[in-house]
């Protein structure tokens, strides 16, 4: 089965804001700190999810998602597991075909067969999130930026120049896309990657506080979870 285009090319003049060195520096010490400071803090309560996980998902607490992170290279996000353990792997045993469709073109399934109970609770709160802390610790993810996606939605969804630009920094644990309705906006129709490119005309030191203070919000209220 092949993936459907979605390709905006309306959107490769975007306006890009070159970040300063202070500004790189600044941000990757708040990643630092900020990410052992909630380690440190929850590290009890993320021990316990992962022991329920665990048991609930019938294997390894933790998966290891491919992405693509800054300068076009692969990295692995980690996040607790939310699915039976083949669901990626095997999704066409657990999904029909108009599933199959909508996951192939978003990643995403309404009403996925393959989520755990527990699974659909740290989705719908972020928690399954919650392990990329060790990813920005590491280097590959940074607070704040556009979300890490697989090399499969670049090919389908970005034109050359928007993925250049998209890989251009960090991908982000939270990011404009989270705050701005998450799950509600699409790759079909050009909205989440409009939403994705309009950060790099905006960012700063403090409109990545801005995001960052408005991701609890948007989780609160489950927007666009699934």
């Amino acid at each position: 089965m092949t993936s459907t285009k979605h390709i905006y090319p309306e959107y490769d003049n975007v306006p890009v804001k070159k970040p300063r060195r202070i500004y790189r520096f600044f941000k990757r010490l708040c990643d630092i700190f900020l990410s052992f400071l909630i380690l440190l803090l929850t590290g009890w309560a993320l021990l316990i999810i992962a022991l329920i996980v665990s048991i609930s998902s019938h294997g390894t607490p933790l998966y290891k998602d491919p992405r693509i992170g800054y300068k076009g290279k692969e990295i692995k996000i980690l996040k607790f597991r939310s699915m039976v353990v083949d669901a990626n792997e095997h999704p066409e045993k657990y999904l029909n075909k108009k599933q199959m469709q909508q996951f192939i073109a978003e990643r995403k399934v309404d009403n996925d067969p393959r989520i755990t109970k527990i699974g659909k609770f740290i989705r719908k709160t972020s928690i399954d999130e919650l392990p990329q802390l060790l990813n920005i610790i590491g280097g590959s993810m940074t607070f704040v930026g556009p979300r890490p996606i697989t090399q499969g939605e670049f090919d389908t969804c970005f034109t050359e120049k928007q993925a250049k630009i998209y890989q251009s920094c960090r991908p982000g644990l939270t990011g404009l896309w989270q705050v701005s309705g998450r799950s509600d906006i699409e790759f079909s129709n050009g909205e989440r990657q409009r939403v994705e490119l309009s950060y790099f005309s905006k960012r700063s030191f403090w409109f990545d506080m801005k995001i960052f203070f408005k991701t609890p919000i948007a989780v609160l209220k489950h927007r666009g979870a699934k």
